[in-house]
């Protein structure tokens, strides 16, 4: 009688298949199906999305480090090296006013959504990692509401800040799907400065609005009005031609959390009244 042979290993228990190359389809599918199930379980609706630059820290961590520089100076040689890390951290202290304005503006507008009969409306969102991402999780969490952070796996700056609400804390491999989920359920988006990464996901919105692949209503503030207009030429691209007038009414600048408050309540309002 012939030996019983042993169970083959089902395809969707074989790790190493998983892991292949074959299976990268399964795992995009997967970063689409997951959040999707655990959204619907938390009943998340809607979004206010938060970008900006993972370097921009804390306001006291800038000053703390400035005055630790400054002293050094004092007791040796100003090196050039020396002088270039304090000039460094003089910028890092001015460009911190971003992130405490990311708080107060975080705060805000999860205070103001909590006032709403459905309590899954408009939640603070962002990348889950530090700088701004950290500050507007941070603000959420202050005001006692919900966030949500669309971590994604990269050698270098990106770990889970600890304001993100544990259960809606997300890790991508892929960075189209994290965009994805930015977009999907965002109705209003606050993009704070930012490098490389911020001006992919803003210029990914903008033609995504332009082009009309954006059906819905969705509110775009650029916050720190110097800061996008010194790093993006817009009156360049108008004048070259390959921007229209009505491409600038995709966006609106604000200076101030107040002046962004306004803006996205008031859009927020009028664009989903039943949402109130």
């Amino acid at each position: 009688m012939p030996k019983q042979q042993s169970k083959t290993e089902k395809a969707y228990t074989n790790i190493e298949f998983l892991n292949s190359p074959d299976a990268r389809p399964i795992r995009i599918l997967s970063e689409f199906l997951e959040p999707m199930r655990r959204f619907r379980n938390e009943q998340i609706k809607d979004t206010i999305v938060f970008f900006g630059s993972a370097r921009i820290r804390p306001l006291k961590d800038s000053l703390k480090t400035l005055r630790q520089l400054q002293k050094q100076s004092k007791f040796s040689k100003l090196t050039p090296a020396l002088r270039r890390r304090i000039e460094a951290a003089q910028s890092d202290v001015s460009m911190s006013r971003y992130y405490e304005d990311a708080v107060v503006l975080s705060r805000r507008l999860t205070e103001w959504s909590k006032k709403f009969f459905h309590m899954h409306r408009f939640v603070v969102c962002s990348g889950g990692g530090p700088g701004i991402m950290e500050a507007a999780n941070k603000g959420a969490s202050i005001a006692g509401g919900r966030s949500i952070g669309l971590n994604i796996s990269i050698p270098t700056e990106q770990f889970s800040n600890p304001y993100v609400s544990k259960e809606l804390l997300f890790e991508f491999h892929y960075f189209f799907m994290r965009k994805f989920w930015f977009v999907y359920l965002a109705k209003a988006l606050v993009m704070f400065p930012g490098g490389f990464g911020t001006l992919d996901e803003l210029m990914e919105v903008l033609t995504l609005l332009q082009t009309g692949k954006i059906k819905k209503k969705m509110t775009v503030v650029l916050y720190g009005q110097e800061y996008w207009k010194k790093i993006l030429n817009f009156d360049a691209m108008l004048q070259h031609r390959v921007i229209s007038q009505a491409d600038m009414r995709l966006f609106k600048f604000a200076n101030t959390p107040d002046e962004a408050f306004y803006h996205l309540t008031t859009e927020l309002k009028r664009n989903y009244p039943r949402a109130l």
